[in-house]
C-alpha cells in the first residue's frame, strides 16, 4: 500500500512538474514561425510530428536540434545545419550577396527572422549553424538583449557588424566564423563588459586590428584568422591578462610581433602564422608559463629563435618553418626573402633621437615649411565653416528650450519633443541650397496666393487645399492650408512646427516656414495652420508613369533613380532625427521631380500635427509600439510604389486582386510578359529586375512584423541599380567605339 502511495504521488509530482515547465503556447508558435522562416529543413520535421505535447519541443531534442526551457518559456535553441565537410567547402566558394542554390531562397529576410526571435523573451542560447541564412545583420539585433551566447558560424551573413549589436550588454561569447562580414573591425565592443570569447575566424574584414579601447579586457579567447586584417599587432595586446586563446594567423599583418603577447599570465595558445610579420623577435623573449603551443610559421621572421621557444628546452609545441630564421635551415627561406620592410615596423622611442640626427637638413626645412602652410590652411577652413555654420544655425532652435513647460502632453511628451535631436550620420547629409525655415505673415502669403484664390488651388486632399503662390523675390512656394485641432496649445503647436522645420534632405520637398494664424473665418475649435514649401513643377512620378508625356519616358534606370531618391529621404525620416517620422502618406502622386530629374517626397511628417489623438497621456513604449506599426506602414505603401514603377500605374490600382493574382507567380520570363510594363521589360536587365521583385513581394507579407526595414529596401535599390549599371556598361563601350 505504502509502495502504491509513494508511486502515485511520484506519478502526480512528475505529472505537475511537465505540464508547470510545458513550453508556453504562444513560444511554440514563435518556434513554428521560425521553421517557416527557415523554409522547412529536414532536422525540425519533429516538431511537427510531436507538436501535439507542447512540453515535447522543450524535452526532445535530436543530435542536430536542442532546446531548452524554463518556466514555460525558450532560453536556449540550438540548430545545427550541414556536415562540417560541407561547411569547408562553402567557405571556400565566393558570394555576391545573393541567394544561390546554398542559401536560402530570396523570400527569406534576416530582418524576418530577427524579429521572430525576439518573441523568444528568455532566450539566453542562440546556435543557428549552417542553415543557409543569407543577408546583413539589420539594426534590430539589439532586440535580442536577453542572449548570453550566440553562434551563426558558417552562414552567408555580408556586410558590416551593425554598432546596434554592442547593445546585447549580457553576451558572452560571440561566433560568428565562416560568414562573409566585412569592412573594418567594429567600433564599441568594448561595451560588452561580460564577453570572454569572440570568433570572427573565415570572414572578410579588413583595416587594422582593434586596439585594446575596442576589446573588452575580460576576453579569454579571441580568434581572427583568415581575414584580411593589415598593420602592426598592437602593442596593448600584451594587457589583454586574461587572455587564454590569440589565433591572428592568415592575414597580411606585418611589423615586429609585440613580445608581451608571448608573456601574458594565462595565455596557452598563439598563432601567428601566414602573415607578413618582419623583423627579429629579442633573444631575451619571455614566454608565459602556461603557454603550451606557438606557431609563428610562414611569416619573413629573421635572425634566432628565442630560447623560451626552444622545443628541446621547453615542454610547448611551437612550429616556425617558413621564415628566414638562423636554426633549422633547411625549413627556412633565404635571407633575401625576408628583406625587412619599414613600412609596419613599431619604432622603438629610444631610437627617434639618434634617427633624427641623421635626416637631411634640406629635409626638415621643407617639412617645417609644409607644417606651417597646412596649418595656415587649416586656420582659414575653420573660419570659413565657422562662418557657415552661424549663419544656417541662427533659425529658431532656441525657441525650443525656452517653450518646454507649457507643452500640453500628447502623442510626443514634451521631453521627447523637446530633446530631439539629429543622428550623427544622418545629419552629415549635404543641404546646400536649402534655404533656413522662417515664419512668414498671414498677409504675405495672402499676397502672394492673390488672397488664396480658386485659379490658385493646385490640389486638395485629407490635409488640406494646396495654393501655388509667387514671393516678393520672384520664388514660386505651394502653401498647404491646415486645419489644426486646438487641443494644441499654440506652444505646443511651434513645438511641433519646430520639430517639422528640422527636416532637411535633398530628396524632400523643402519646407520653407510656416504661418500660424487666426484671420479669416473664426472656428473656436482649431487652428488654422499654413505650411510653405518650395514648388517643384516638373509633375509627379505617378504622372510620368502613367506616359501622360510622351517626350518624358522612364527607363528602368530613371525609375531606380528616383526610387532610390525616395528611399533615402524615407529612411531619413525613420532615423534621421529622434524621435523620428512615421506614416509619411508615401503614393506616387506625392513624389514630385524637379527641372534637374531629382525626385523630391511631399506631404511628409504631417501625422505630427494632423493625426487624431485618443489618449492624452501616452507613455514612452505605447508610443514606440504605435510608431513601429506606423514605420510599417510606410514600407507596405512603398511596396505599391515600387509595383507602379515594375507593372503601371494602371495594372497596380488592382492592389488586392493583383498581389493574388499576378504578382505571386511572375518569377519567369513568360509570366512577366503579361504584367510587366513593356518599358520596363526593354530597358531592364533580369537580374536587377528580379532583385526589386523580390522585395516588392517582402513589402506585401501579411505580418507586418515580417516586413523588411527601409534600411534593407534602400540596400536592395542600391544594388539593382549597381547590377543595372553594370549590365549596361558593355553595350555602352560598344557605342563609344562605334561613335
Amino acid at each position: 500500500m505504502a509502495v502504491s502511495s509513494f508511486y502515485l504521488l511520484f506519478l502526480t509530482i512528475s505529472w505537475c512538474f511537465f505540464f508547470t515547465n510545458a513550453i508556453q503556447p504562444s513560444q511554440k508558435q514563435v518556434l513554428l514561425q521560425l521553421r517557416k522562416q527557415l523554409e522547412y529543413p529536414k532536422q525540425l520535421d519533429f516538431w511537427v510530428n510531436n507538436s501535439s505535447y507542447d512540453f515535447d519541443l522543450c524535452y526532445l531534442s535530436s543530435p542536430q536540434v536542442n532546446i531548452t526551457c524554463e518556466n514555460n518559456f525558450v532560453t536556449e535553441l540550438k540548430i545545427m545545419g550541414i556536415s562540417a565537410d560541407q561547411q569547408m567547402k562553402k567557405v571556400s566558394s565566393s558570394f555576391n550577396g545573393f541567394p544561390n542554390s546554398q542559401t536560402l531562397s530570396q523570400n527569406f529576410s534576416m530582418d524576418s527572422l530577427i524579429a521572430t526571435l525576439s518573441r523568444l523573451t528568455s532566450l539566453r542560447v542562440l546556435n543557428l549553424v549552417s542553415l543557409g541564412i543569407w543577408g546583413q545583420l539589420p539594426n534590430k539585433i539589439q532586440r535580442l538583449y536577453t542572449l548570453e551566447h550566440i553562434d551563426l558560424s558558417f552562414n552567408y551573413l555580408y556586410g558590416p557588424i551593425p554598432p546596434t549589436f554592442t547593445r546585447l550588454a549580457s553576451l558572452q561569447s560571440v561566433n560568428l566564423d565562416g560568414n562573409f562580414l566585412n569592412s573594418s573591425f567594429p567600433d564599441g565592443v568594448n561595451l560588452l563588459a561580460n564577453l570572454t570569447t569572440l570568433s570572427l575566424k573565415e570572414n572578410g574584414f579588413t583595416g587594422q586590428l582593434p586596439d585594446l579601447l575596442n576589446l573588452p579586457n575580460s576576453l579569454t579567447i579571441l580568434y581572427l584568422s583568415k581575414n584580411s586584417f593589415s598593420g602592426q599587432i598592437p602593442v596593448k595586446y600584451g594587457q589583454l591578462n586574461h587572455l587564454q586563446e590569440l589565433d591572428l594567423s592568415f592575414n597580411l599583418l606585418s611589423g615586429v610581433p609585440p613580445p608581451s603577447i608571448f608573456s601574458l599570465p594565462y595565455i596557452t595558445y598563439l598563432n601567428l602564422a601566414s602573415n607578413k610579420l618582419t623583423g627579429q623577435l629579442p633573444s631575451h623573449l619571455q614566454c608565459g608559463n602556461k603557454l603550451a603551443a606557438v606557431d609563428i610559421s610562414l611569416n619573413r621572421l629573421i635572425g634566432g629563435l628565442p630560447s623560451c621557444l626552444s622545443n628541446e628546452l621547453n615542454n610547448r609545441n611551437v612550429k616556425f618553418d617558413g621564415n628566414c630564421l638562423t636554426v633549422d635551415v633547411k625549413h627556412q627561406n633565404p635571407s633575401s626573402y625576408c628583406v625587412e620592410e619599414a613600412r609596419g615596423v613599431e619604432v622603438d622611442p629610444r631610437n627617434i633621437k639618434d634617427s633624427g640626427k641623421r635626416k637631411n637638413p634640406v629635409i626638415l626645412v621643407g617639412v617645417i615649411l609644409g607644417s606651417i602652410l597646412l596649418l595656415v590652411l587649416l586656420v582659414i577652413g575653420a573660419v570659413v565653416v565657422c562662418k557657415r555654420i552661424c549663419v544656417q544655425g541662427l533659425s529658431e532652435p532656441k525657441l525650443l528650450q525656452k517653450q518646454v513647460q507649457d507643452y500640453s502632453i500628447s502623442d510626443y511628451p514634451s521631453e521627447l519633443l523637446t530633446s530631439a535631436r539629429f543622428v550623427s550620420e544622418a545629419a552629415k547629409l549635404g543641404t546646400g541650397g536649402i534655404p533656413v525655415h522662417r515664419l512668414f505673415s498671414f498677409g504675405e502669403l495672402s499676397e502672394a496666393t492673390r488672397n488664396f484664390h480658386s485659379s490658385s488651388l493646385i490640389g486638395e486632399g485629407s490635409t488640406g487645399k494646396i495654393y501655388k503662390g509667387k514671393l516678393e523675390n520672384g520664388t514660386d512656394i505651394a502653401v498647404r492650408h491646415l486645419t489644426v485641432s486646438k487641443k494644441y496649445t499654440t506652444r505646443n503647436l511651434k513645438l511641433r512646427l519646430d520639430l517639422l522645420a528640422r527636416l532637411r534632405h535633398p530628396n524632400l520637398v523643402c519646407l520653407m516656414g510656416h504661418c500660424i494664424s487666426n484671420e479669416g473665418p473664426n472656428d473656436s475649435d482649431s487652428n488654422k495652420v499654413y505650411l510653405v514649401y518650395e514648388y517643384v513643377d516638373n509633375g509627379s512620378y505617378q504622372s510620368l508613369l502613367a506616359g501622360n508625356d510622351p517626350e518624358n519616358i522612364l527607363k528602368w534606370e530613371d525609375r531606380l533613380r528616383v526610387l532610390t531618391g525616395v528611399a533615402k529621404a524615407v529612411h531619413f525620416l525613420h532615423t534621421g532625427l529622434i524621435p523620428g517620422f512615421f506614416n509619411n502618406r508615401l503614393k506616387a502622386n506625392n513624389i514630385l521631380l524637379n527641372e534637374n530629374g531629382m525626385a523630391k517626397l511631399s506631404d511628409y511628417g504631417l501625422s505630427i500635427i494632423a493625426e487624431d489623438i485618443t489618449q492624452e497621456d501616452v507613455f514612452f513604449m505605447d508610443i514606440f509600439c504605435r510608431k513601429m506599426k506606423n514605420l510599417e506602414d510606410d514600407v507596405f505603401n512603398f511596396g505599391f510604389i515600387l509595383l507602379e514603377s515594375i507593372v503601371g500605374p494602371s495594372a497596380a490600382s488592382r492592389k488586392d486582386e493583383f498581389l493574388m493574382n499576378e504578382m505571386a507567380s511572375y518569377d519567369t520570363e513568360d509570366e512577366r510578359k503579361k504584367v510587366v510594363d513593356p518599358i520596363v521589360l526593354a530597358s531592364s536587365s533580369p537580374e536587377s529586375l528580379s532583385v526589386i521583385i523580390s522585395i516588392t513581394k517582402k513589402c506585401f507579407v501579411g505580418d507586418s512584423w515580417a516586413r523588411p526595414s527601409f534600411e534593407d529596401v534602400l540596400w536592395h535599390l542600391q544594388y539593382a541599380a549597381q547590377v543595372q549599371a553594370n549590365a549596361q556598361r558593355p553595350v555602352e563601350t560598344v557605342s563609344l567605339m562605334k561613335c
